[in-house]
């Protein structure tokens, strides 16, 4: 077989070369060690599992979970910062109760004693530092009624 493209084929391997030297993993974006992130990027969050319905003064179960990406988009499990949760929308002025900072466990971090004091509906936002805040789908808090 003969390659009659032989400017492609040597661009090609000019470039494969190029990429093939110098010092790390050879992935961009792959710096690990500073602490923050797997690639020293900024992080990125997202609700992992959504908060549920609960009554009033209830734990919202299972718990709400926020999971760290790297800007790859993997669960970042080396993140070592710390997650807030908050209420996004709050219309009856309403306290979030529980640990509402936490820091993450291989990349999740787990909020597992959130309860909310009056009936509404709401959302939570969740942040950490270089990180947007993301909010939660709404979900209600009811008061218990006895037949």
């Amino acid at each position: 077989m003969r390659i009659t493209h032989s400017r492609v084929i040597v661009t090609l391997l000019t470039g494969l070369a190029a990429g093939c030297t110098g010092t790390g993993s050879g992935l961009r974006g792959i710096t690990g060690g500073n602490g923050g992130g797997g690639n020293g990027g900024s992080p990125v969050l997202a609700f992992f599992v959504q908060p549920n319905s609960a009554n009033v003064g209830q734990v919202i179960s299972p718990p709400v979970e926020v999971v760290v990406r790297d800007s790859l988009g993997s669960t970042d499990s080396s993140f070592t910062g710390t997650v807030s949760v908050a209420l996004a929308s709050n219309s009856t002025g309403a306290t979030l109760s529980g640990t509402t900072v936490v820091r993450p466990v291989n990349g999740i971090a787990s909020f597992s004693s959130l309860s909310i004091d009056k009936a509404g509906t709401y959302t939570l936002s969740a942040s950490s530092s270089g990180a947007a805040t993301v909010t939660s789908s709404a979900f209600s808090i009811s008061t218990v009624t006895t037949p």
